[in-house]
Parts: structure tokens; C-alpha cells; sequence
């Protein structure tokens, strides 16, 4: 039985997330997602490396851009086939890639005017990569599944999704291929979630696979502990107060804008912090916190039991859900100390670019990082020390106090990596070491490595294994 993998995203960076795998006469996808670090984003526009259309299905493992981004450039193309999904990602899938493509077409209008006005041209076409109809098509694919249940995509050939702990309705992939003569077993962790994080279920575990496929994001790093999130929030909003200045949070819509606001009511329960007007100005992170009360048994046991007391773990006296772009505007005209989450989570677009302009050259105001920042985002480059930013065509001293909390993350770090794979029974016959950049991949297959022995690979862009 031969088995081929080709990686066709992700690989020695974190996004783009693209795993191709053919077996029995079939090819599926593992995720499907869009480049973010600026020096890759020309991936984006180049052919898809092999024809959407004999492409026979995909196994999306969660909702953020990173891994479901491409997906409706797919479909335009020529793919046809179900895109399989846990119920929660269906939801919160159509909810981000109808606010990609509407987010590729204003970016597409609003270059082009610029570049005309400044009489030059851009790297990329003056077009979106896609658009809202072709958004549309996609969700019309996707295919909703329970976790443990069985996929079968072909004689031979099956796969099931399972808890990844990650974010809302993220899951695992194993993937079932056998003959008659033999059975391999592969296990994609997608994006790997931490242990006795709020809201979620911890990751599930594995006693045995033939190959795993693991993320590797924080693989040379180990997180503050989630005790310590409390302790920095409550600092920050506290000293930024005294100050006068607000509070500027770049939050991703999934997963991180809910876990605020869970903290915060946390902290004001305890009355650790002032009760400050609150915005969470993000239409998607409203709509998605709607599907998280829509799928309460996939909360943890404390959600759960706030749930069943009657109180919200996502609402609070001062919080208001901003939808209208006035509502947004408006915002920056408020007097005294207000707490802003806004996306995107990089500062690569949205509505927190209009809240930096407002606020990154203020000296007592903070901008408050709560997750990732990809190579060549602008977040990154704030994130890293830059003096000075661009922002939507203008450039800005940096003066407020830049703050990078780590510890939000979803993703597990290095132990949480070791914890998780250590728990199979038997060596697999192989680890591919994918979704991290290329020293932080590096790092954790080499330590991986000297703990186990094992056959560890961290593969190059497009490069393909043939797995025995």
C-alpha cells in the first residue's frame, strides 16, 4: 500500500496550512488555508500546486483563516468535493470566510484607489483573491460531523475527527487507510490546544499512530501559566487607567475575543478592576460568540456551571457588541479610559488599524497583544519594537505602551507538544514536524528527537513523502 503526503502549506512557516495526502487512488486535503506573513502571501495568488478538481474532499480542522482561508479559491477553481468539518467550525466557518472575501474586496478597492492616487502599482493584483459569491459556493460544501464519527471517503479509506482543545469545534484528523493486506493509520493534530484552558475540553490523546503530522507554533517555548492571565490583565487595565489612556486589544473573533471576555468578567466579579465602557468592536466576534451558546456541551465543566446559575461567561455590565461602522467611529470620541477589542488579531486588517491610528502615538494609552503575530504582520513589527508603523497609508510614531501577553495562547507549547505525542503506546513510524517557523520547527524536532529516537521530519515547501 503506498501512501503519498505533500505539503503544500505550513511547512517551516505557520500559516498556510495545506496538507495533501493520496492513497487508494484518492486525494484529500488537510485544511486548506490562506498565507499571512507578508513575504508568502504571493502563494496565495499562484496556481494551486495540483488541480482542485481531482482533489476528492477536505478535512477542515477549524475555522481561522490560517487553515480554512483558501478554501473558497478552491472551489472557484474547480473543487467539488465536501469540505468535512465538526458542526461548531460549519457554523463559524461561514461567518469568517463571508468576512474574508469581504474583506479581499474592500482591500482590492481600497489599493486600487491608492495606487492610482500615488501613480504606482502594487505586488499583488488589483483584485480580490476572492470574492463574497465565491465564499458562498464554498459554504454550500461544507459538510458538518460529529466528533468519533466515521468519514468515509472511499473504499478503504476513512477518517475521524476528535476534540483538538484548540478553539470552538477544532478538531484532530485520524486518517484509516488500509488493503488487503495492511492497515496505516495517520494523526494530523492540527492546532494542538493546552490543558485546563476556560471555555474548552482539554486535547484528546492517542495511544497509537503509523505518522503524525504536528503544529509546532510555540515548539521552543514554554508558556506563562494560565493562573498568571488574570494577574497581567488586571495590571494592565489598572496601570493604563491611572495613566488616562485606553486599552487597545487585536484580538482574533474566534476563540480569543470570547476568552476576554470571560476574563474580564472574572476580574470584575472579584472587583480587581474598574467596570470601563468595553467594546468588543468585531461584527464576526459577535456572530460567533452566538455560536458558542449555540453548542453548550462543547464547554468545559466551569462554563457549564456558569450556564446553569444563569449567568453569562461572556457578558458584563459596560460590555457592548459593536456591529455599525458609526458605532465603531464613534468609539474614538469617548472621554476617559475605555477597553477597545478589535480585529484582526495581527493588525492586518479591520477595524483595529482605525483604533492604532487613534492610539499607538499616545503615550498613555496600551496596545495589548493577546495571540500570534506572524513574520511581516504588521503586529509583529509592533510587537518586535518598531519606532514607527505604517498604518492604512500614513506613517506613525509608536508611543504607547506595547504589551505581549504570551500566555493567551491556544496553541500548546513545547512540554504541551511533548505531553501530547508521548502519549502513544508504540514509536510511530514517522513524525512530521509542520506549522511552525523554521527555527521554532527545528527546535522541537531536534529535542522531540533526543527524548525518543524517533524518525522526526521537518519538510520543506511542496516537498512530498512517501509513507511505506
Amino acid at each position: 500500500m503506498q501512501i503519498n503526503i505533500r505539503f503544500l502549506g505550513a511547512a517551516q512557516n505557520v500559516t498556510g496550512s495545506r496538507h495533501l495526502v493520496e492513497a487508494n487512488g484518492r486525494r484529500f486535503l488537510v485544511d486548506c488555508g490562506l498565507f499571512q506573513e507578508r513575504v508568502l502571501k504571493d502563494r496565495n495568488w499562484q496556481p494551486f500546486p495540483v488541480s482542485p478538481e481531482s482533489i476528492d474532499a477536505v478535512m477542515l480542522t477549524h475555522a481561522h483563516i490560517d487553515h480554512s482561508g483558501f478554501l473558497p479559491a478552491l472551489v472557484r477553481d474547480g473543487f467539488r468535493g465536501p469540505i468535512y468539518c465538526t458542526a461548531a467550525t460549519a457554523d463559524i466557518t461561514r461567518i469568517m470566510l463571508l468576512d474574508s472575501a469581504h474583506i479581499q474586496e474592500e482591500d482590492a478597492a481600497f489599493k486600487k484607489r491608492r495606487h492610482e492616487r500615488e501613480g504606482r502599482r502594487g505586488p499583488y493584483p488589483e483584485i480580490p483573491l476572492y470574492t463574497t459569491e465565491d465564499a458562498e459556493r464554498c459554504i454550500s460544501l461544507l459538510t458538518p460531523i460529529s466528533y468519533k464519527d466515521k468519514v468515509t471517503i472511499d473504499k478503504g479509506l476513512s477518517a475521524r475527527f476528535h476534540d483538538a482543545g484548540h478553539v470552538f469545534g477544532s478538531a484532530m484528523v485520524t486518517v484509516e487507510a488500509k488493503d488487503s493486506r495492511e492497515a496505516r493509520t495517520l494523526l494530523f493534530s492540527g492546532d494542538l490546544g493546552r490543558w485546563n484552558k476556560p471555555i474548552l475540553h482539554d486535547p484528546t490523546i492517542f495511544e497509537e499512530a503509523d505518522y503524525v503530522v504536528v503544529e509546532s507554533t510555540y515548539g521552543d517555548r514554554l508558556h506563562e501559566g494560565l493562573d498568571a492571565i488574570g494577574d497581567r490583565l488586571a495590571e494592565v487595565i489598572n496601570s493604563t487607567v491611572e495613566a488616562g489612556g485606553n486599552i487597545v486589544i487585536p484580538s482574533f473573533a474566534l476563540e480569543r475575543s470570547q476568552e476576554i471576555m470571560y476574563y474580564m468578567n472574572r476580574l470584575l466579579m472579584a472587583k480587581r478592576i474598574p467596570r470601563l465602557k468595553t467594546f468588543i468592536d468585531s461584527p464576526m466576534a459577535v456572530r460567533i460568540t452566538e455560536v458558542f451558546e449555540k453548542y453548550p456541551e462543547l464547554h468545559d465543566e466551569e462554563v457549564k456551571a456558569l450556564i446553569r446559575q444563569g449567568r453569562s461567561p461572556f457578558g458584563f455590565l459596560g460590555l457592548s457588541m459593536v456591529t455599525s461602522t458609526d458605532d465603531s467611529k464613534a468609539i474614538n470620541n469617548i472621554k476617559g479610559s475605555v477597553i477597545i477589542v478589535a480585529g484582526s488579531g495581527m493588525c492586518t486588517g479591520g477595524r483595529i488599524k482605525h483604533h492604532l491610528v487613534t492610539n499607538i502615538s499616545r503615550r498613555e494609552s496600551t496596545i495589548l497583544f493577546v495571540g500570534y503575530q506572524a513574520s511581516g504582520t504588521l503586529g509583529r513589527h509592533i510587537v518586535n519594537g518598531a519606532s514607527e508603523v505604517r498604518v492604512l497609508g500614513r506613517h506613525y510614531p509608536v508611543r504607547a505602551r506595547i504589551v505581549h501577553m504570551h500566555n493567551f495562547s491556544a496553541h500548546a507549547d513545547r512540554d504541551g507538544l511533548l505531553r501530547w505525542l508521548l502519549s502513544l503506546k508504540r514509536p510511530p513510524r514517522r513524525v512530521f514536524v509542520v506549522h511552525g517557523e523554521a527555527e521554532a520547527a527545528s527546535n522541537f524536532a531536534y529535542t522531540l528527537r533526543g527524548k525518543t529516537g524517533w524518525d522526526i521530519r521537518t519538510p520543506q515547501y511542496l516537498e512530498e513523502a512517501a509513507l511505506d
